[in-house]
């Protein structure tokens, strides 16, 4: 059995627990939303199919550049770990191979940063700044968020952290998994390019059309698991996770994404309160007036979904992967 990627995912969570993101100049995620702003406009076209190839050249492209890099990154530290190193220099290497692995993976994944956003709006609203709270929800919701009155606001930051599940940490710990981080990287590289440039308005209908659609499918699977273990999470939470169930049974093909309507309605059913997004869906039942203090039982949600989906998933994912010897090529 692998180890090395089982320790590396650990390293990864205690890292993103205990410090959060890096500076964005140390960040590749941000680097690869900096690559992204600086190839739109070359992928810019006055004739929409022109423009709808533009879209998929430049998803392609970043894609292979990064998974590129991260291969020959990975490669190289299997081939150091597999040079003939003995006692106290083997151990060495060995640490050397977790911590760099931990550190990357890391990088794609956004616990303590969702975290830290959502208390910003948090602290805003306990001073009854809601200009201040629209202007920090803006950060983090595509939306606009100008007219959001309090409910609202916070109804918006809930199902942030919802998606944020999924695109911030189940998505890039599946995807790690079974391609290791090749996988976790192309995954995040991807969902930034989703989260950038995935409107359907008039200035990115065709040029994002390829890179949302690749979203939707990579986040298919990981969107109904992140349900599954939420209410799991739920449940250990003493929380009605029967009610969690039911609401992600009714309300998740409410919203326009295939995907996003199944963390949001199970984490609605979990909190037992309503999400709204104005002209757009609701997702649950107003059972008890929505406040702060959801968002905190939220986050709290999101971390103990994260620890069970490790334990139930990535863990014996890898195991069985490494049994089967697909760790030895990923």
């Amino acid at each position: 059995m692998n180890i090395v990627p089982i320790l590396a995912v650990v390293f990864a969570l205690v890292i993103d627990f205990t410090l959060g993101e890096p500076r964005n100049k140390y960040h590749p995620t941000v680097w690869a939303g900096t690559i992204v702003g600086k190839l739109v406009p070359l992928a810019r076209s006055t004739n929409p199919k022109l423009e709808k190839m533009g879209g998929f050249i430049l998803v392609i492209s970043i894609a292979a550049l990064i998974s590129t890099l991260v291969f020959v990154f990975d490669f190289g530290l299997k081939q150091l770990e597999s040079l003939t190193f003995v006692g106290l220099s083997k151990i060495l290497v060995t640490i050397f191979v977790i911590l760099s692995v931990g550190f990357l993976l890391k990088t794609t994944i956004a616990i303590k940063g969702m975290e830290q956003h959502a208390f910003k709006i948090l602290d805003a609203l306990s001073k009854a700044d809601l200009e201040d709270a629209r202007a920090k929800l803006s950060m983090i919701v595509k939306r606009s968020t100008k007219t959001l009155d309090r409910q609202h606001i916070i109804s918006a930051t809930l199902e942030s952290i919802s998606e944020n599940t999924v695109d911030g940490i189940i998505g890039p710990l599946f995807y790690f998994a079974i391609f290791g981080l090749v996988g976790s990287f192309v995954y995040r590289t991807i969902n930034t390019i989703d989260s950038m440039m995935g409107y359907k308005t008039d200035l990115f209908r065709n040029l994002g059309w390829f890179g949302a659609n690749c979203d939707k499918v990579l986040n298919f699977v990981p969107s109904r698991l992140t349900s599954l273990v939420m209410i799991l999470a739920s449940m250990s939470m003493g929380g009605n996770w029967k009610h969690s169930l039911a609401i992600m049974r009714r309300d998740s093909n409410k919203t326009e994404s295939p995907n996003a309507g199944y963390p949001m309605a199970t984490m609605a059913g979990a909190l037992g309160v309503r999400f709204e997004k104005l002209d757009h869906y609701t997702l649950g039942d107003e059972i008890s007036e929505i406040t702060e203090k959801h968002i905190k039982t939220a986050i709290s949600i999101m971390k103990i979904t994260t620890i069970l989906f490790v334990v139930l998933f990535t863990i014996p994912m890898i195991v069985i992967l490494s049994y089967l010897g697909w760790w030895n090529f990923v």
